[in-house]
């Protein structure tokens, strides 16, 4: 019995593995090397917004040979449901921006309405370049079409994932694989 059929039957909305570790990790690793690459000579800062884009953040971050800075911004949806409303911000950022090449690193660029609002407050802070990568990417409920997302690991469906930092309720994040999350009944 797997990890998400003992969840299942313990009651918790944890569907079938969407994307295994393996398979994550190859494609971590992979983007990694096109970030070495493409900064090649320079020390990129990567900003990535708590929470759950942290897990894609360390392991980006050891699967890029180059030297680079890492920071965290927290951010928290204003309006309700998925996707709706604007962006506030928690915590800022506690390195200088201006003149650093910053990579922001997102979990999930959806309606891209978080990466604007993050590109915006990057932007008026002077860096040397501004890119983005994330790891999922649902292109079809773009919102917005001003950001500078440059590399994606995996395009995906409209489903709710959990694990590999994606949080459910604020659970699962841990779990190793992302699996999607079965709707509630």
């Amino acid at each position: 019995m797997s990890a998400a059929d003992r969840l299942r039957e313990d009651g918790h909305p944890i569907g079938e593995v969407y994307l295994s570790r393996s398979e994550i990790d190859a494609r971590v690793r992979e983007l990694g090397a096109r970030l070495a690459t493409e900064y090649a000579g320079r020390e990129p800062l990567f900003v990535a917004p708590l929470k759950s884009s942290t897990v894609f953040l360390a392991d980006l971050s050891r699967a890029t040979a180059i030297d680079h800075a890492i920071d965290v911004i927290e951010l928290a949806p204003y309006g309700s449901g998925r996707g709706g409303g604007g962006v506030r911000m928690l915590k800022d950022l506690d390195h200088p921006l201006e003149g650093r090449d910053v990579v922001i690193v997102e979990d999930v660029v959806d309606t891209g309405l978080t990466l604007s609002f993050l590109t915006r407050s990057c932007v008026e802070r002077g860096p040397a370049s501004l890119a983005a990568i994330t790891l999922l990417d649902r292109p079809y409920r773009r919102l917005v079409d001003d950001i500078p997302l440059r590399h994606i690991g995996f395009t995906v469906p409209d489903e709710l994932f959990a694990g590999y930092g994606l949080g459910l309720d604020e659970r699962w994040r841990a779990l190793p694989d992302i699996h999607l999350a079965l709707a509630a009944e």
